[in-house]
């Protein structure tokens, strides 16, 4: 049986280079517009996603442990006149943040607890 001739010569390293050329255009298109990601990447995200979803269902049970404190509206005045940097440390420190269940506050809860209280 006999080679076809685009096989023989120059034709097979102009095939083979078609190849690897085509090759490289599909992955960067994939991986650019086509929605190709690395499984290390997809863990990343839904890492990042659950901790956010996380942080959304909880962050308004300690807003409602706050307004049901004794002195609430106190509290509400210092943590509004306080600095951003340490709005989080007075939710952690009155122990808002500290979740049923929980033995310490969750700095990401108490963070979008204080967001939620300046808000609102």
């Amino acid at each position: 049986m006999a080679i076809p001739s685009f096989l023989k010569g120059e034709s097979i390293v102009r095939l083979l280079q078609g190849g690897a050329l085509g090759a490289i255009a599909a992955m960067i298109l994939g991986f650019n517009w086509g929605g190709w990601t690395l499984g290390s990447t997809a863990e990343q995200t839904a890492e990042k996603q659950s901790k956010t979803a996380v942080v959304t269902a909880l962050a308004p049970i300690c807003v409602e442990q706050f307004r049901s404190s004794v002195d609430n509206e106190a509290n509400l005045a210092k943590l509004n006149t306080a600095p951003s940097y340490k709005r989080t440390s007075i939710i952690e420190d009155g122990g808002w943040a500290i979740l049923p269940g929980s033995e310490k506050a969750s700095a990401g809860v108490a963070k979008e607890c204080a967001k939620i209280l300046i808000d609102s």
